[in-house]
């Protein structure tokens, strides 16, 4: 017992005066071991952000983009025919697909589609529509009322220059969607409801186009007799094409939180917290820079 307790003691010197030998060559450079294994840590946690930052990409911003539950039906026409849209000044501000020219000139049930690719056409047909379908967010919203004398000095008035003539004469005058007093009161509520990043105001006060755009995703959706919920979710994704950086970011905001994006509550998103100009810049303050890709989405000009 005694030889077996003493040869291991030996061994535990032995092991002891190695490590120390070692320990005297590796503390000659112990902080640049320890900024290696710190480099390695971080390369490491990287590495596995960036696999959950493209799965939520793809949640977000699909390849192939999303398809609403509503088709443009003969709104293009209409806007065309009615000088909404002038169709010369449109191709020559941008190049349409043949699809595209078919749902301006013809017309049909071609569903409404988002993608990356699109989503300036999606915008700007939503919103001259939006601009010009009467609207209770124009008879009792603050554009009807606190800024009624100023109609024409917003971003989504004067700032539609594909117009026969000045936008603001289209404004809030043709019945392009068919909508009855009582869907005209449910718009008006979802609307409140509805913020885009660009701003602070809510799609009740549409003072930019992302504005009238979503107000006339909604009016074609409550025409259809979508659900609210449905409703919420698909402005959800036509804001995520329009302002992916902010929704992206979002996205990882609820992911910390442990919420997958299919699961969020589509109506708090697009609320003040989180969509208002304010409340985005405070959720990215939250998340910090994020090493997305830059994705174009829908600009706020014509």
């Amino acid at each position: 017992m005694r030889e077996l307790i003493t040869k291991k003691n030996i061994v535990i010197l032995f092991a002891f005066l190695a490590l120390g030998a070692g320990g005297f060559f590796i503390g000659l450079n112990v902080e640049k071991v320890k900024k290696y294994v710190d480099n390695k840590k971080q390369e490491v946690q990287v590495e596995a952000k960036k696999d959950d930052l493209e799965k939520i990409s793809k949640e977000v911003l699909p390849d192939g983009g999303f398809t609403l539950p509503i088709t443009w039906g003969d709104v293009g026409p209409k806007l065309v025919e009615a000088g909404v849209i002038d169709l010369a000044k449109l191709e020559s501000a941008v190049k349409l697909t043949d699809e595209q020219r078919k749902i301006l000139i013809e017309g049909g049930d071609i569903p409404v589609k988002i993608d990356n690719a699109n989503s300036q056409f999606v915008v700007d047909l939503l919103w001259a529509a939006g601009l010009a379908q009467k609207s209770i967010v124009y008879d009792e919203g603050p554009l009807g009322k606190e800024y009624k004398k100023e109609q024409g000095n917003f971003a989504s008035t004067g700032g539609w220059t594909l117009a026969k003539g000045k936008a603001v004469s289209y404004l809030n005058k043709f019945s392009l969607i068919s909508l009855n007093d009582e869907q005209q009161k449910r718009v008006g509520e979802i609307a409140k409801n509805i913020y885009r990043p660009c701003c602070g105001n809510s799609t009740w006060f549409p003072d930019c186009n992302h504005g009238m755009a979503a107000l006339a995703a909604v009016e074609m959706m409550v025409s259809r007799g979508l659900s609210d919920e449905e409703i919420y979710k698909n402005v959800l994704k036509l804001n995520s094409f329009w302002f992916p950086d902010t929704y992206l970011t979002t996205a990882v905001y609820f992911m910390n939180k442990g919420v997958n994006w299919d699961k969020v509550d589509a109506k708090e998103v697009l609320g003040q917290e989180f969509s208002s100009a304010n409340g985005a810049a405070n959720i990215t303050k939250q998340v910090g820079p994020l090493p997305f890709n830059e994705v174009i989405g829908g600009s706020c000009g014509a």
